[in-house]
């Protein structure tokens, strides 16, 4: 007979959560922004030798420290949440769309286009043309990845990824076509004189129409996911592709149709941008913020209500640390890696709000 084998506990093990409650999980991301702010005071006051603390007002003061300021975060809040939230519903169906950028481009040059060939349009006329070339624009660049998944099955996000890349080539097509003045490599300020396709100030202010219409998006995409039939399926599609074919619902309509809505989003954000914001069309149009919404959406769990309060402390860090580098004369680099010490703690602590540590008991096997 052979002795009985006693195998022995581990000291650590990693055990995921079944539930947990909301109020502990965003305790777990205040700690994890405490720990990244702790460390960025370290980095700063060996780099600078001045007191964090009043490297951290520098911070507010950059995001919030005049009228002019508090309105150029918000215009920078409305294009990331804007990205974010045409990213929630693919996310939430697991189809990873990391094309945001290129449809954010494409929905940019179709705003641009009117701008320029239908500058002679009444304004409100002119908005609305813009607003749905912008969309269509998104839609179809969505529409491509989502045709060879349903079809082919091919890899979404490296067949998104790849779109991107058109979609920058195309965006310097453009460009050059439009070059003003001619040789410049530049769009230069559209309609600069007449102003003609620039969103309308509401109430004296440039940039609220930005915000009234990201966040009509935000709420009718939440109302969309939450309580409709289709935010149902694809909710049940991103579960399980097996039990929604069971459940009998088409999962390529689902998939095709969702990526017509995601990427519609992204191309209205490629306006919100252009005639909202910029004035003009260029290939840093989406500036990044296609992969920084991915981090928004991930983040909120798909909850585009939840992602309006992450895409505000993202972009109140993100102008707080370009004030930084600017106010203490560090390069650009600084702020970059202030930013990614907050990125990384953030993103690390969702592994605690998913997963615990389980501690040997003491003397446990």
């Amino acid at each position: 007979m052979s002795e009985s084998k006693h195998v022995k506990e581990p000291f650590v093990r990693i055990a995921r959560r079944s539930t947990i409650y909301w109020a502990k999980a965003w305790g777990i991301r205040a700690a994890a922004i405490v720990a990244a702010l702790v460390v960025d005071a370290l980095i700063i006051y060996f780099i600078t030798k001045l007191n964090p603390l009043s490297v951290y007002g520098t911070m507010f003061d950059g995001a919030f420290g005049s009228t002019r300021r508090v309105w150029m975060t918000l215009r920078e809040m409305m294009m990331l949440l804007c990205i974010a939230v045409g990213l929630a519903p693919a996310f939430k169906m697991r189809f990873w769309n990391v094309g945001a950028e290129g449809q954010v481009l494409v929905g940019g040059i179709a705003t641009a286009a009117c701008m320029i060939y239908l500058k002679d349009m009444p304004t409100v006329a002119l908005l609305v043309v813009m607003f749905v070339a912008s969309a269509i624009a998104g839609a179809i660049w969505g529409l491509i990845p989502a045709v060879f998944k349903a079809k082919w099955d091919t890899n979404e996000t490296l067949f998104t990824l790849m779109m991107n890349y058109v979609a920058i080539q195309l965006t310097s097509f453009m460009v050059a076509q439009w070059e003003n003045p001619y040789g410049s490599n530049s769009v230069g300020v559209i309609n600069q004189n007449t102003q003609a396709g620039w969103f309308p100030r509401i109430l004296g202010q440039q940039y609220l129409l930005n915000v009234i219409l990201v966040l009509a998006l935000t709420f009718a995409m939440f109302g969309y996911l939450r309580y409709s039939k289709q935010g149902y399926e694809i909710a049940v599609v991103g579960e399980s592709r097996n039990t929604a074919r069971y459940a009998g619902i088409d999962v390529k309509r689902v998939v095709i149709r969702t990526m017509l809505i995601s990427g519609a989003v992204c191309g209205i954000a490629g306006m919100v941008g252009v005639a909202g914001a910029d004035h003009t069309i260029s290939v840093n149009t989406a500036g990044g913020r296609g992969f920084t919404a991915i981090i928004v959406a991930w983040m909120a769990k798909f909850n585009t209500i939840t992602m309006m309060l992450i895409t505000a402390l993202l972009v109140f860090l993100d102008r707080g640390a370009v004030e930084i580098a600017s106010m203490y004369n560090l390069n650009e680099y600084a702020s970059e890696m202030i930013m990614g010490v907050i990125l990384f703690f953030l993103l690390g602590c969702e592994f605690f709000i998913n997963y615990r540590l389980v501690f040997r008991h003491k003397g446990g096997k």
